[in-house]
């Protein structure tokens, strides 16, 4: 029988705990660590879509990358459990429907084969390595210089990005650092280390604006991050092969964008 702690066991030998930043909140977070598990679900967010999806699936856990609920996000929503607040509906839901959640985040950026890795490698990326001592972030060489406007295609196609910020450092495209999520501080990191491409997301005007040399890319933060749900899924059924392990299929970036017709 495979327990939901049988599976945080197993993901924190994958992405330590300690490799956490100190401010985040991982691992179970929702239900009980005795409970069998015959079906999970794998997203990047704990979302209520998400949620009814794994109850309509008969799942027992979701396991997801950004934590259902953290101080650092969530400090004022965590003060009460009302069904009438987004988080605590959420939360209400999930124990209703007797639905565990673990929660793998930083931790799971730098571990090795996890976010940055796979975006790295969904990227074309090869001989990487740290961007920084924390590991969160890859750099990594094409197999050939690209100019940039093809790199860019490259991604969009990649990732399954909608859309994307980008400036032009005025150089072609072979060193490449990539930063899964919101990386934007490690742009001098990258400048550093010799990289002519940097692939993150969130960042501010100030970083299109100050930034010198570097072609600097905001390929979305859900892009930049999903590609790891497809390892959890590939590494979970390997590793409990009586269970199933499912993608989910409803889960999309929560961002939108709007072109005027004829664009």
């Amino acid at each position: 029988m495979t327990t939901v702690r049988d599976i945080e066991t197993f993901l924190y030998a994958w992405a330590p705990r300690e490799t956490a930043e100190s401010w985040d909140n991982v691992g179970l977070l929702v239900g009980r660590g005795d409970r069998e598990v015959r079906r999970v679900l794998a997203a990047l967010d704990v979302t209520p879509a998400v949620a009814a999806e794994a109850a309509e699936l008969g799942a027992d856990l979701i396991v997801a990358h950004h934590p259902v609920m953290n101080v650092r996000w969530h400090e004022q929503e965590m003060q009460t459990l009302r069904d009438d607040t987004r988080l605590g509906g959420l939360l209400t839901y999930l124990v209703r429907h007797d639905l565990s959640a673990i929660c793998m985040h930083t931790n799971l950026d730098a571990a090795e084969g996890g976010v940055n890795d796979q975006l790295a490698k969904a990227l074309g990326l090869t001989d990487t390595i740290p961007l920084n001592e924390q590991k969160i972030g890859r750099i990594g060489t094409l197999s050939c210089e690209k100019p940039l406007e093809q790199f860019l295609h490259d991604v969009v196609k990649s990732l399954g990005c909608r859309g994307l910020r980008y400036r032009s450092g005025g150089r072609p495209v072979r060193r490449v650092a990539v930063g899964g999520g919101a990386c934007g501080e490690y742009i001098p990191q990258a400048l550093a280390q010799g990289c002519d491409t940097f692939v993150t997301s969130d960042l501010r005007y100030n970083d299109f604006l100050d930034t010198q040399g570097l072609n600097l890319i905001d390929a979305g933060h859900f892009p930049t991050e999903d590609v790891v749900c497809a390892e959890v899924v590939r590494r979970l059924q390997k590793a409990f092969p009586d269970i199933r392990v499912l993608k989910s299929a409803v889960h999309h970036d929560a961002v939108q964008y709007y072109m005027t017709e004829g664009e």
